[in-house]
């Protein structure tokens, strides 16, 4: 979408809050033991009382309130009761909603933890890109630049980026036009970012994977060759100068 009238600003700030305010809340309430469908209902109590409603279960019938993938799992891991963290686990929280007719979407890798098993860098490295990312989109900015951004980040660093997966536009639906902000230049997409969109920027960076399969789940996603993923995302608007980041108080920064 792009914003043209102040109350949808606000709208996107008081979504964007909301989503933001789950994730942080989310990283903080995870300790080992705790299965992941325990963590997705906390995090679904949160949005309900800040009136958002999950945004994978109103589009797709996502069988929980957020996405929560543990370790090899990259992405859209269901909440389960089978599912117990533990200590240094690779945990990514995805977390959109739908509040008053408006959409945001942020998701955070993190340790949970001591670090036993060496994951930190990953994470490092991937809200890192981000902020690189977002400090390079501007209005008129193609779309393909800043994915080489990012994928240049990630090989300086001794990864990679997952060329399935993309940020996307965001707004009045959970994706919406551009539909691909991608981890790398795709030279297909000549599309500029527009000033007063509104756009989900994310991170892809793994170690062994460029790619992703689908578990028999039907929604888990997982590398096609191995490895471990940790993925950032920040929901913003596009200006001429700096972006303004409507879910910067999520805590991949602080």
């Amino acid at each position: 979408m792009s914003i043209t009238k102040e109350y949808e600003w606000l709208a996107m700030k008081k979504v964007s809050e909301a989503v933001a305010l789950t994730l942080r809340e989310m990283v903080a309430h995870a300790r080992p033991g705790m299965s992941t469908k325990v963590l997705d209902t906390y995090g679904g109590e949160i949005m309900r009382d800040l009136g958002a409603r999950s945004a994978p279960h109103l589009t797709y019938r996502f069988p929980g309130h957020t996405c929560i993938s543990v370790n090899h799992a990259f992405a859209h891991g269901i909440p389960s009761e089978k599912v117990i963290l533990q200590e240094g686990d690779l945990v990514n929280i995805d977390v959109s909603a739908e509040l008053d007719g408006f959409w945001s979407d942020n998701g955070s890798s993190f340790v949970l933890g001591e670090d036993v098993n060496g994951h930190q860098p990953l994470v490092d490295a991937s809200k890192a890109i981000l902020r690189k990312a977002i400090d390079a989109v501007k209005g008129g900015v193609q779309i393909a630049d800043v994915g080489h951004v990012m994928e240049t980040e990630a090989k300086k660093r001794g990864y990679r980026v997952i060329k399935d997966l993309t940020g996307h536009g965001i707004g009045r639906s959970l994706h919406e036009a551009p539909e691909a902000i991608a981890n790398y230049r795709d030279r297909t997409n000549r599309a500029r970012f527009k000033k007063n969109s509104v756009v989900a920027i994310e991170t892809f960076i793994a170690t062994e994977s460029s790619y992703t399969k689908t578990l028999a789940d039907g929604w888990t996603l997982v590398g096609s060759r191995g490895g471990f993923m940790a993925q950032h995302e920040h929901t913003l608007m596009v200006t001429q100068g700096a972006p303004e980041v409507f879910t910067i108080d999520n805590g991949i920064w602080s």
